[in-house]
């Protein structure tokens, strides 16, 4: 009788274990074919057109790079110190030290030495050429990780953060003055 009993346990446990082992293939096989269909029919939303209108408003609400401990730029381009940053998330365009675009610490291959310079700049309607020239050329992986964003600044927002492609010798930063980067490529290495 315990024999039976052992038998019948081995037997549900093997038949649970076989079970998990094929849903878990399925999600894997699903997920993957997902990846690869939306890697080519979502196309990222360009906002070339922005419209800046009156940015006090509460009913217009912005999404910002949250991080700046000093400056925020705003989805509208605008980049201004964290105290002028009015509720509703946008930059209060009021402000003289308010600036739109802004690329004050970038130097001409893109690269910034401030991440909210970085995203401010490359949120001029001027860079959108550059930035899908990017997307075209990026790798799968990158592409993979840049089709995930859903618009122009998402896109800049992603971009602009430090990745492997601003470092050398996985612990120095090519250029660490401008480590920020919105180009086409990586800052050039620094001789060793």
């Amino acid at each position: 009788r315990k024999r039976w009993v052992l038998g019948v346990v081995f037997g549900l446990s093997l038949v649970y274990f076989l079970t998990s082992t094929f849903k878990q293939e399925e999600r894997t096989v699903r997920d993957r074919n997902l990846l690869q269909v939306q890697e080519h029919e979502q196309p990222i939303v360009w906002k070339v057109k922005f419209s800046s209108g009156n940015s006090s408003q509460l009913s217009n609400q912005c999404r910002n790079s949250v991080q700046g401990k000093l400056l925020i730029t705003d989805e509208l381009g605008y980049i201004c110190e964290r105290k002028d940053l009015l509720v509703n998330g946008c930059c209060n365009v009021n402000v003289p030290s308010t600036k739109l675009y802004s690329c004050d610490s970038c130097l001409p291959n893109g690269c910034c030495s401030v991440y909210e310079y970085c995203v401010s700049c490359c949120l001029q309607p001027s860079k959108q050429h550059l930035l899908e020239r990017f997307l075209n050329r990026a790798a799968i992986a990158f592409q993979n990780l840049f089709m995930a964003v859903e618009d122009h600044f998402e896109l800049c927002l992603a971009k602009c953060r430090t990745s492997s492609q601003s470092v050398q010798h996985e612990n120095t930063y090519r250029d660490p003055i401008a480590k920020y980067c919105y180009g086409e490529y990586p800052p050039e290495l620094l001789p060793v």
